[in-house]
């Protein structure tokens, strides 16, 4: 169902992960615990600097921010409180640590990601100095130590240039404009702008041209607070545009007129609202063209408000012929359903795009004024009949779940809707999980709803299994999916035992010219076993013998099964 659109999850978790769990230190009781931490700490900083001569500072940003790491150093350690710091020194002296496992956890990189990226076959930095040198050189101009993780996961490239290169390109960036400061939050946002070491031209050339027309043309930047975070802050905010396909070089103009919006909305509201109208199914673009254009969508209650699909279809000038129309065509999405659920009714009625166009052309407030003409307006009563007795059967939790699934998908409050609930089978979760495999085998979203309404029982089965079907019915029957709009039940019927066997019989007869009619899949696949048999007795006399011989599915034999 394409909830979350990719780009959008990867941007939360950049930024919203939950912050992991503190080390345990089991060996070391509670009430010692913090000074025995400071205590190792303090040990490897002086092995650090003292043994391996890393300089100081950076040996004691390695060892400040990389508990996880010190954690397992000091696991194999026996823990006596007045000598405890002794015993870590002394570990260290016959025990070289791997210094870039340390290094990873300090700048920011999870711990359980750390096994992925160490170097092979390299424990100590001289073995290969150029990541502590990038790192220096960028802690050097001012970057936060325990971010600079961010910059290595998304441009390792970085971390592969001379430090002369970088400080290079860190000054080339300060000559557009901006101060130290600004730059560090560019480039922990962007961080493709300090890859390679020539001009800034192309797409980082263009990115700084918007940069610059908003924070020096637009004088965004003298309302920023002078510190990391929140120059980060704001340009995290811009990336969403960029991300959504905005281009680079065409932008500054647009959000410097919207400037606002980058103080007055959390980053969350923002990427909220873009989630939500990313699922209308138009281009990412035109969604953050929307925003810019109209950053009052921001404040928009988008998710509590209950509508009427008709009501909502006129509120936004869809004429009485057009509304007749989708009655006839879609009586399963009419009734009532939330705001939250509007893009994929829309969807669901083959009317997003023309939806989202009267948004953009304009008409966005129509969204914010939109309310229920009365309290009963398209009340379905046979739907909250079925809806009370759902409050009374053995599994409510589970059956409101679905239903909420099918709600979420475009289905309304009617009665057709009950009928449908009653026919699917699954957790929420896992009708979402089939719901999505059959719209990625290329299934256009409204005519997903329709079988789902002719045929509830396509979203009964495990995703592996749909695709097998889908890829047969394209590949070896050479059938198109549109087929699947008269036909939708070909998805119920085993794949082995009846619809593999029955087509290549079929195919068999007509190759040996023993059959001149053209059966359709649905007469081949879903007409009973009796009446399949006479069928192929008809055809040719011999032809059932064929099928039970060669064609038929047989169960394997315990002992095939075993092996």
């Amino acid at each position: 169902m394409n909830h979350f659109p990719k780009f959008l999850y990867s941007h939360l978790s950049r930024h919203f992960s939950a912050i992991p769990k503190l080390p345990n230190f089991p060996k070391i009781p509670s009430k010692y615990r913090p000074q025995a931490i400071k205590d190792a700490q303090q040990a490897l900083t002086d092995y650090l600097h003292g043994t391996r001569y890393i300089p100081f500072v950076y040996a004691e940003h390695i060892a400040k921010n990389s508990l996880f790491s010190l954690s397992s150093l000091i696991s194999g350690i026996d823990f006596s409180a007045p000598s405890f710091n002794r015993n870590v020194r002394r570990f260290l002296r016959y025990h070289p640590i791997n210094e870039f496992e340390f290094f990873f956890e300090s700048i920011g990189i999870d711990y359980k990601e750390i096994s992925g990226l160490l170097p092979s076959n390299k424990f100590f930095f001289s073995e290969d100095e150029t990541v502590l040198d990038v790192a220096c050189a960028l802690s050097g101009f001012g970057f936060p130590w325990n971010k600079l993780g961010k910059l290595y996961k998304e441009e390792v490239l970085i971390f592969r240039s001379s430090s002369r290169e970088l400080k290079a390109r860190l000054f080339k960036i300060k000559e557009c404009g901006f101060g130290n400061i600004s730059v560090i939050g560019i480039c922990l946002a962007f961080p493709y702008v300090l890859r390679g070491g020539g001009d800034l031209d192309g797409e980082v050339g263009a990115l700084l041209d918007d940069l610059k027309r908003v924070f020096v043309d637009f004088d965004l930047g003298s309302s920023v607070e002078a510190n990391v975070d929140a120059w980060y802050e704001i340009c995290r905010k811009m990336r969403v545009f960029y991300d959504l396909g905005c281009k680079k070089g065409k932008l500054g103009e647009l959000m410097g007129r919207s400037k606002n919006l980058f103080f007055q909305y959390p980053e969350e509201v923002l990427v909220q609202k873009v989630e939500y109208f990313c699922r209308f199914s138009v281009r990412k673009e035109d969604v953050g063209l929307l925003i810019l254009q109209s950053p009052e969508i921001l404040d928009f209650d988008l998710e509590t408000p209950v509508i009427s699909v008709m009501g909502i279809v006129k509120h936004f000038g869809l004429s009485a012929e057009e509304r007749d129309s989708i009655a006839r065509l879609y009586p399963y999405v009419l009734g009532r359903n939330k705001m939250a659920n509007l893009p994929h009714v829309m969807r669901a009625l083959s009317l997003h795009e023309w939806f989202f166009n009267k948004i953009k052309g304009g008409n966005h407030r129509l969204l914010a004024n939109y309310a229920l003409s009365d309290p009963d307006e398209d009340l379905d009563k046979d739907f909250i009949d079925s809806f009370d007795r759902i409050q009374f059967s053995r599994t409510p939790i589970h059956t409101m779940e679905k239903l909420s699934f099918l709600h979420g998908i475009g289905f309304g409050e009617n009665l057709l809707t009950m009928k449908v609930l009653a026919h699917v089978h699954g957790t929420s979760s896992e009708l979402r999980e089939r719901f999505d495999c059959l719209l990625g085998t290329g299934i256009k979203f409204s005519k997903l709803c329709k079988m789902i309404k002719m045929t509830p029982k396509v979203i009964n089965q495990s995703p592996e299994t749909i695709e097998r079907k889908v890829n047969f019915l394209r590949g070896e029957m050479g059938v198109s999916l549109d087929y699947l709009d008269i036909f939708p039940a070909f998805l119920c019927f085993n794949l082995e035992k009846r619809i593999k066997p029955r087509y290549r019989l079929h195919k068999w007869l007509e190759e040996k010219g023993l059959c001149t009619r053209n059966y359709s899949i649905a007469s081949i696949v879903a007409t009973g076993e009796k009446s399949f048999i006479d069928r192929l007795y008809r055809i040719h006399p011999d032809a059932p013998r064929q099928w039970f011989e060669n064609f038929s599915y047989q169960e394997p034999s315990n002992s095939s099964q075993e092996k």
